[in-house]
């Protein structure tokens, strides 16, 4: 099988990615056999897969908003995946033109897209890295030209955490973010629970394990124990739909069946 044209020759199309069944699930198009029929098997076993995603990006866009509202004018997007409809850039850049989003992601066919849509933006670009490599993430002259570390930032660490299966490293991941970030930042995160859906926790694991990253699902104390140096945005740790929601139209009558908690905090 040969790639598309969109996608380098040095792409894995024999293995699923994250990023690639992700977009899947978004309505995408920049995904592989491979990863269409891991993320088939998905739905099959939780039918709700695509609705937990879409709401899932809109918890990514509220977030964005509210850090504007806050202050925040530079992003920085870690795990950002396949660009889809209402981006961290776009969404940013609606609500303040001046803001500046630096993507972040280890994906080659991610990076290959994200540079394609975001050709002519001098405000957004993206950096292809392990996001565990904060220091040369931040070191890359694309990020330099974008972020200023001496100011406070908004970092997006949205559905990619619970793909870290060690607790120590999740927590090592976090702090050097957090090391790096002037007092006043912002940093959201969202992760998959075993609550809510505990039936799920054993076959989406296994079948994760087909992917090059394994997945661990944790409680709201796990998450909060991630926000150490942050003081939380209420309304805290909750399910995706109640953080900040629009409107109370938004709002889930049983928001526990998304499994998969939001949280945004404050760098003290």
């Amino acid at each position: 099988m040969e790639p598309p044209s969109w996608a380098s020759d040095d792409v894995d199309i024999e293995h699923a990615s994250v990023a690639r069944v992700y977009d899947y699930y978004l309505g995408g198009s920049h995904n592989f056999a491979v990863d269409r029929q891991l993320a088939r098997r998905a739905i099959e076993l939780w039918p709700e897969m695509p609705l937990v995603m879409q709401a899932n990006r809109a918890f990514l866009r509220r977030s964005v908003r509210y850090m504007v509202s806050q202050g925040i004018t530079q992003f920085l997007d870690i795990g950002s995946g396949i660009p889809t409809e209402g981006n961290v850039h776009e969404v940013a850049q609606i609500a303040s033109p001046e803001a500046r989003v630096m993507y972040v992601d280890n994906d080659p066919v991610a990076a290959a897209h994200s540079r394609a849509i975001l050709a002519g933006d001098q405000r957004a670009d993206i950096v292809q890295a392990d996001m565990r490599d904060v220091v040369a993430i931040l070191d890359d002259p694309r990020t330099r030209r974008l972020i200023d570390p001496t100011k406070p930032i908004g970092v997006l660490i949205v559905s990619i955490l619970h793909f870290v299966p060690d607790e120590a490293d999740a927590t090592s991941i976090v702090a050097r973010y957090r090391e790096m970030m002037a007092p006043g930042s912002y940093l959201a995160i969202s992760h998959a629970t075993h609550v809510g859906r505990p039936d799920l926790v054993e076959p989406f694991t296994e079948l994760y394990r087909r992917t090059a990253t394994q997945l661990t699902m944790r409680s709201s104390l796990e998450l909060e124990a991630l926000f150490d140096g942050f003081g939380l945005v209420p309304p805290g740790v909750v399910f995706l739909p109640l953080w900040r929601p629009d409107s109370s139209a938004d709002v889930d009558d049983h928001p526990e069946r998304f499994s998969m908690y939001a949280a945004v905090g404050r760098r003290e």
